[in-house]
Parts: structure tokens; C-alpha cells; sequence
């Protein structure tokens, strides 16, 4: 199954709002990270989410190609999930968001604390012109 079609004919915007899913972020980080994983393993990482939540994120993960789901016919079945193509593409992405993210927590924790920059005094802050369009 492609993509889910964007309302607002912007290529970025369906794949945005399948990663803003809930939990689909925390789901691709954990199969990054941890490479193939079987349902259990997963839900036991993504601490709170329900089996019912887990398997809908997953199908609909699963039906955009982003991951793959493999099945062992065997008592228990065994289901191991794990980034498809797509998937793997998005990986230096979830690396990206994953580094931006510490730094960013680093440095709230530190304007907290009274030792880092004030807030709007920051030198490594983008600006419009250090960004291509």
C-alpha cells in the first residue's frame, strides 16, 4: 500500500503525519535501534503503549512499506517486525532527530540549571540564512 495521500499536495506532509502518528516514532527508533524485534520485545520497550495501539501503528507501518512483518509458523507463531526498505531509508533521519533531540534536552537541562545560554542568546541557533530551501 503507497503513502497516504497529503490533503495539501505537499510530498513532505504524508509522510510527516504518518511519523506524527502516536507512537510511531518511539516504535521506528525501538527497530532501529534494536533491529528485528518480536511484538512482545517491542511492546515491553514501548513503555505504556497498548497490544491494541502497538498492532494498529504496526499494520499501518507495515501497509506503507516502512516495515516488515515476518512470520514463523511455529507453536507459539513467532511475528518478528523490522525496518523495510523505507525504513531503512529513514534511518539516518531517526539518527538526525535522535542527536538534535539529546542536544536539545542537554541544553534545556542546562538553561535550567542556571548554566547554559539564556534563552534567545543561543550562538548555535539557526538562522534563516544558514538553512537551504
Amino acid at each position: 500500500m503507497p503513502m497516504p495521500r497529503s490533503p495539501v499536495d505537499c510530498p513532505m506532509d504524508a509522510i510527516l503525519r504518518l511519523l506524527m502518528g502516536p507512537w510511531t516514532s518511539y516504535i521506528l527508533y525501538n527497530l532501529r535501534q534494536y533491529g528485528p524485534t518480536r511484538f512482545g520485545e517491542l511492546k515491553r520497550r514501548v513503555v505504556g503503549i497498548s497490544a491494541k495501539v502497538l498492532t494498529q501503528r504496526l499494520r499501518l507501518l507495515e501497509e506503507a512499506d516502512i516495515i516488515r512483518r515476518d512470520y514463523t509458523p511455529s507453536i507459539p507463531p513467532q511475528v518478528t517486525y523490522s525496518l523495510a526498505a523505507r525504513g531503512q531509508e529513514l534511518s539516518p533521519v531517526i539518527d538526525q532527530l535522535n542527536a538534535i533531540a539529546r542536544r536539545w534536552n542537554e541544553e534545556d537541562a542546562a538553561r535550567s540549571s542556571g548554566q547554559g545560554p539564556a534563552a534567545g542568546n543561543d550562538e548555535s541557533a539557526v538562522t534563516e540564512s544558514s538553512v537551504s530551501h
